[in-house]
């Protein structure tokens, strides 16, 4: 395993819920996550998220902030991320599916009703009691 990888990832809320895509690439395959991707050199949270959701979803954010970090260990993968979360609200439009080789579908969620089974660093950071809706 190399050095940890770093990677956004962007919680969009909407209407009292957040966009979910159920990935399709290897790196979780299956499992359902939040738009996002590797943080590039010399990028800003804010611009990797916001960069991240125009990418896969078409959408663009407003009111971009951070909201938690998690160490994610993926052993079977022999992968080791740190998952920068970043808070942010949907402006209008639907999401589309722009890169549907890593991803399934989008969809919205209430956070007390997520679907499963969820991305490693989700799972995590559900460990710290982390509620989008509180920050």
């Amino acid at each position: 395993m190399d050095r940890p990888k770093v990677g956004i990832a962007v919680i969009l809320r909407r209407d009292g819920k957040v966009l979910f895509g159920k990935r399709r690439n290897a790196h979780g395959k299956g499992s359902w996550g939040f738009p996002g991707g590797h943080l590039e050199g010399s990028e800003n949270f804010e611009d990797c998220a916001a960069r991240e959701v125009r990418e896969e979803t078409g959408m663009t954010i407003k009111n971009s902030h951070f909201g938690a970090i998690t160490n994610d260990i993926f052993t079977d993968e022999e992968k080791h991320y740190t998952t920068i979360y970043m808070v942010a609200d949907a402006l209008e439009g639907k999401p589309k599916l722009l890169e549907p080789e890593k991803c399934e579908r989008w969809e919205w969620y209430a956070w007390d009703q997520l679907p499963s089974p969820l991305f490693l660093p989700i799972t995590n950071l559900l460990k710290q009691h982390f509620n989008p809706f509180d920050v």
